[in-house]
């Protein structure tokens, strides 16, 4: 969704490097603006690019194509015998749409988006929302972006990081991540070391 919003932003002429904004990605868009334009752009414009870039976005859904072995993931999560909820900062009919993608289905027990909280990553508002929705009291955050590990930090949760988000292994341990996988297949073959653990905070 790089090009939605890079789309968005030169609407009010704003010009921001696609890489810088590739980078944000996994962070919710109430976050994303002020983080790679500036305070200033977010307080001019936030919620009108925003907005285009929800235009763009929905316009693009066709386009998007669901990521290797992530139904595999799923299952193999499952027959582990750990609970699995997923939890994503974007909108709720585009998480809807990406559910469909990789075949989802009655896998997750739960899923929470941005239409469920205040703030999205890195805010932890996310996480909590997800445990609290099926009453766990211990868990672990897998992801593929330094703001999922800065999130998960952030409510005392341990993350696991797959590459596929673009950062590398030691940005991701920086932000938080126990280990690092660099593929979602080779996450699969290790699924069961994950080990859900109580928040220390």
């Amino acid at each position: 969704m790089s090009s939605a919003w890079y789309r968005a932003f030169r609407r009010y002429d704003v010009t921001v490097p696609v890489w810088a904004i590739h980078r944000h990605i996994g962070m919710g868009g109430d976050q994303l603006v002020g983080a790679v334009a500036g305070d200033d752009v977010e307080r001019g414009h936030g919620d009108d690019i925003r907005a285009a870039w929800l235009e763009q976005a929905d316009g693009m859904l066709d386009e998007i194509s669901a990521l290797p072995g992530a139904h595999a993931l799923l299952e193999a999560v499952r027959e582990a015998g750990f609970g699995l909820v997923m939890a994503s900062s974007g909108k709720p009919h585009h998480v809807a749409r990406y559910a469909e993608l990789i075949e989802a289905g009655e896998l997750p027990e739960a899923w929470v988006s941005s239409g469920d909280v205040e703030q999205t990553k890195p805010a932890p508002d996310l996480l909590q929302v997800a445990m609290d929705r099926v009453g766990a009291d211990a868990a672990v955050v897998v992801g593929d972006s330094v703001w999922d590990c800065r999130a998960a930090a952030r409510v005392g949760l341990p993350s696991v990081a797959v590459r596929t988000g673009g950062f590398s292994n030691d940005e991701l341990r920086e932000a938080g991540a126990t280990s690092v996988y660099a593929s979602v297949e080779e996450l699969t073959d290790d699924v069961t070391a994950l080990k859900p653990q109580e928040p220390t905070s």
